[in-house]
């Protein structure tokens, strides 16, 4: 099969950089298609810590611009998303005689203040452990501690948001889409793609090709575009844990090991805390990451040299890992390799546009750069305008989530707090699209589990392309945390009914 139409892009991948640039391209006025091997944020940009943030430990390796640019961008990117960002205070603890001194880390924190332009989150202060409830599940030992602003994001839905107001715009946006070859011919791309859920191959054609393939960009330069010995990207491997919940606090904390390494401690959807990240050289192919026992060892280890109450591997009730594909520039330890992107492009023939690096706090502004770069090579078409957008359902004020959580529990009083609070954070003023006339729980269908109903499953398959249980549960909502292994399969079982009738 192919299609008539020549679009100006194509973008393969669909985590957070692809989605981001196929977004801003068709809100400009660019056709663009885009194809995702299987779901959107399936690798890197579900695996991530799920900050907003400017790095702070960044400023320890000199990268300045990468610092200021995402400082500047954690406000943006919160009146932009209200409802799946929130701003988010992380305390430091100081032990004197530990890794860094504390002139440095105030150092750090009054470049952070003040190095970004923040506007309405709060600036550092310094704890009295002893008293501060911030104390409280940590040890004795730690008697002093720095707070300071960063923020939190659901990562895969940010991705999803961006990839739904991209075909909002008129883009074609495609998943579990593999694109099989990709050549020059004529002066167009000509793409082979097989929908892996139909088995039908289409040909495309594009003027201009966009390779966003995360921690495959080097895969697909090798083998779908069929270049060789090919080596742009330093796969750096990152795991997460998530245990019960081992404080009550609603802040976050910043920890730092001897080893030089930080991880971090972060309330999880109520009743969980994530802690994470490692930071390790990874060889093997993407698609087979999990993470290890070493890896769950040292985050056990780590973070009860902090708290209280030791962290131990039967309190884990989920694991995640991802692979981050940071551009190789010859650093000795994979938490020194830069956290910064490099797009380069290649106009032997029709442009090549590939993307290495990136992280989810500067998307934005990495798409706004491939953009230039797409302008200088097939013609500008309409002006940098996503920074005063907002993606779907993050139409309201930037502090105003909890006005829109009484909002939506006053139209839908038979919703619990818990659920009504669930909603806004994962579908902001959509939830009532979503929830439509339901005058019940019941008027919501069959109960699947936690706080997961038929009209939110039906939602995700018909607007956010979710196809099977592990999407719904593990990227576009994490009520895999909440289901049994039961009320998952059967959950499965109910979708891939829906598929079949389709």
């Amino acid at each position: 099969m192919s299609s008539d139409r020549v679009f100006d892009l194509f973008v393969i991948g669909g985590g957070i950089n692809g989605c981001g640039i196929a977004r801003d391209a068709a809100g400009r006025g660019y056709s663009v298609a885009l194809a995702e091997m299987k779901d959107f944020a399936s690798g890197t940009s579900s695996g991530a810590t799920k900050l907003i943030h400017g790095g702070l430990r960044y400023l320890e390796h000199y990268e300045f611009r990468l610092v200021r640019e995402a400082l500047m961008e954690r406000e943006v990117l919160w009146a932009m998303a209200p409802h799946v960002i929130w701003p988010l205070r992380f305390v430091l603890p100081y032990q004197k005689g530990g890794v860094r001194p504390a002139w440095l880390i105030r150092l750090g924190l009054f470049l952070y203040d003040h190095l970004g332009g923040r506007k309405l989150l709060p600036a550092t202060r310094t704890l009295n452990l002893r008293s501060d409830p911030a104390g409280r599940p940590l040890k004795p030992v730690f008697g002093k501690a720095f707070e300071y602003s960063d923020g939190w994001v659901d990562d895969a839905r940010m991705v999803v948001l961006n990839a739904r107001d991209a075909a909002n715009r008129g883009a074609k946006i495609m998943s579990r889409a593999k694109v099989l070859s990709a050549r020059r011919e004529a002066g167009l791309w000509q793409i082979e793609v097989r929908d892996e859920q139909a088995g039908v191959t289409t040909h495309y054609r594009a003027r201009m090709l966009v390779n966003a393939g995360g921690p495959w960009v080097d895969q697909v330069l090798s083998g779908t575009i069929g270049r060789n010995n090919v080596h742009n990207v330093r796969l750096v491997q990152g795991s997460h844990i998530i245990v019960k919940k081992k404080f009550d606090d609603t802040r976050a904390y910043f920890f730092q090991n001897p080893d030089n390494r930080i991880f971090f401690a972060i309330p999880y959807e109520n009743d969980f805390t994530l802690i994470g990240t490692t930071d390790r050289d990874y060889s093997a192919d993407p698609k087979d990451v999990r993470v290890s026992e070493e890896e769950i060892g040292y985050l056990c280890n780590a973070a009860s040299d902090y708290f209280a109450e030791p962290v131990k591997p039967e309190d884990i009730v989920w694991t995640y890992s991802a692979v981050r594909p940071l551009y190789d520039d010859g650093a000795s330890k994979a938490q020194e390799a830069t956290r910064d992107y490099v797009l380069k492009v290649d106009a032997d023939g029709a442009p090549l546009l590939n993307v290495f690096g990136g992280k989810l706090t500067t998307y934005r502004r990495l798409s706004e750069h491939a953009l230039e770069k797409i302008g200088e090579a097939i013609g500008n078409k309409g002006a940098p305008w996503t920074a005063g957008s907002r993606l779907p359902g993050g139409d309201f004020a930037v502090t105003g989530a909890a006005g829109e959580e009484r909002k939506l529990l006053s139209a839908y009083p038979f919703l619990s707090k818990r659920h009504a609070n669930r909603l806004i954070k994962c579908y902001g003023t959509d939830a009532r699209v979503m929830l439509a006339d339901a005058k019940t729980l019941e008027g919501l269908g069959r109960h699947f589990g936690g706080t997961l109903y038929e009209a939110e499953v039906r939602w995700l398959i018909e607007t956010e392309w979710a196809v099977t249980a592990e999407d719904v549960l593990w990227r576009r909502t994490k009520q895999g945390l909440f289901l049994t292994a039961e009320e998952a399969a059967e959950l499965e079982d109910y979708m891939a009914g829906v598929r079949r009738a389709a």
